[in-house]
C-alpha cells in the first residue's frame, strides 16, 4: 500500500506532465496558426478561377481588369495587353512569403506600404473577392518586395520562387501600359472589304472585297486602269489574314505633335469594313521620310522608311515598324503578279 506522501508525488509529477503537454501543444498549434495564418498567404492557387482584378495606386489612378472569354479588358473599355496580364496573373499565382522583417524594419515597410502601397482586390468569376493586399516598394537588395494583408498590422516581405526581382513591377503599370498595343485585330470571317488609300501613289490603291466564295480586287480610284489578269492564288488570302495580328511598337497618346502631324496629308489610309457594318480606319505618316543620298547629283542610295505614326479614327495614336506593317502595305498589281 503506498502510503500518501508517495501518493501526492505522482499526482504532482502527472500535473506537471499534464502542464508541458498542454503548452506543447499550445506552441505547435501557434506555430502551425502563425505559418499558415491568412495574413501570410497571398497568393491565389488557381488563377483560372480569376475573373476580376482591381489594382489602386495612392495618388487616386485606379484600373479594372476583367476577363471577358479569351481576352482580358481593361476598365471595360480597352482589349488588355496579353503579356501584362500573364504577368500579373504569374504574380498573383506564385506570390509567396519570404520572411518575417525584424521588429525594427516594421515601421519604415508600414510607412512604405501607406506611401507607395498598390492596393490589389482579386475576385474569382462570379464575383467573390478572393484576396485582398497591398503591395509597396522592394527591399535594399531587389529580391523581396514589402506586402501586407488588408486588415493586419504585421506587413511581410514576399517574393516569386525561382525568379529573381521587384515583383510590384508586375502591378504598377498604369494607363496605356495595361492595354494591348493591336493596331489590327481581325477575325478574317467578319471582314467583308479592305481598303488602302495612297495619296500620293493613286495607281497603287485599291480595294479589296472578300465574299464567303471568292475574293475581288478592284482600284480605289476610278482614274486607275483596271488590270485585266486574274488574281494570283493565295495572295488575297495571305493579305487578309494578316490583318489578325498587326501590333505597334508603342502608344503615342501623349505625344504633343500628334494634332499637327494628323493634319497633314498622311502616306496611306486603311480601312477594314466588317459584316456587322463597323468598320477600323488607320492612317499612317512616315516619322522621318523615304529619302535619297546623292552624290555629284546622282543618286546613290535610298533610305527607306523604317517607323509611322499610326492614328486610328477611334482616336489612338501610335508608333509603328513598316517591317510589321509591310505584309499588308501591298500595292495593287500585287495581286495580279506585279511587284510595283
Amino acid at each position: 500500500m503506498m502510503n500518501r506522501t508517495g501518493i501526492l508525488l505522482l499526482i504532482s509529477i502527472g500535473i506537471v506532465g499534464l502542464v508541458f503537454v498542454v503548452k506543447l501543444s499550445s506552441s505547435s498549434n501557434m506555430t502551425k496558426s502563425s505559418t499558415l495564418g491568412e495574413d501570410r498567404i497571398f497568393k491565389v492557387d488557381d488563377v483560372a478561377s480569376v475573373g476580376k482584378i482591381f489594382l489602386a495606386h495612392r495618388d487616386g489612378e485606379t484600373v479594372t481588369l476583367e476577363r471577358q472569354g479569351r481576352f482580358w479588358r481593361d476598365n471595360d473599355t480597352f482589349r488588355a495587353s496579353k503579356n501584362a496580364i500573364e504577368n500579373l496573373l504569374h504574380a498573383i499565382g506564385e506570390i509567396q512569403l519570404k520572411y518575417k522583417p525584424a521588429d525594427a524594419a516594421v515601421q519604415n515597410m508600414v510607412e512604405d506600404l501607406a506611401t507607395f502601397g498598390i492596393k490589389v482586390m482579386v475576385y474569382d468569376l462570379d464575383g467573390k473577392i478572393l484576396k485582398t493586399y497591398y503591395v509597396g516598394g522592394g527591399t535594399a537588395d531587389e529580391r523581396g518586395t514589402h506586402v501586407i494583408m488588408e486588415g493586419s498590422e504585421q506587413p511581410y516581405v514576399a517574393h516569386l520562387p525561382n525568379w529573381e526581382g521587384n515583383l510590384r513591377f508586375r502591378y504598377n503599370l498604369k494607363g496605356d501600359d495595361w492595354r494591348d498595343k493591336s493596331v489590327f485585330a481581325e477575325d478574317y470571317r467578319d471582314v467583308i472589304q479592305i481598303s488602302i488609300e495612297y495619296p500620293r501613289q493613286r495607281d497603287k490603291s485599291f480595294v479589296l472585297t472578300h465574299s464567303a466564295k471568292d475574293f475581288v480586287v478592284e482600284p480605289f480610284y476610278s482614274t486607275t486602269p483596271e488590270i485585266q489578269k486574274p488574281l494570283v492564288p493565295g495572295r488575297s488570302e495571305a493579305f487578309l489574314y494578316a490583318f489578325e495580328s498587326i501590333g505597334a511598337e508603342a502608344f503615342e497618346n501623349t505625344n504633343p505633335r500628334q494634332d499637327s502631324i494628323r493634319g497633314t496629308l498622311p502616306f496611306s489610309v486603311i480601312t477594314v469594313e466588317r459584316a456587322d457594318q463597323s468598320s477600323h480606319v488607320v492612317r499612317l505618316w512616315p516619322v522621318r521620310p523615304l529619302t535619297t543620298v546623292w552624290n555629284n547629283n546622282e543618286p546613290i542610295e535610298q533610305k527607306p522608311i523604317e517607323r509611322y505614326f499610326a492614328g486610328t479614327d477611334k482616336g489612338d495614336f501610335f508608333l509603328v515598324q513598316h517591317r510589321v506593317f509591310q505584309e499588308i502595305l501591298m500595292p495593287y498589281a500585287f495581286f495580279y503578279g506585279g511587284k510595283d
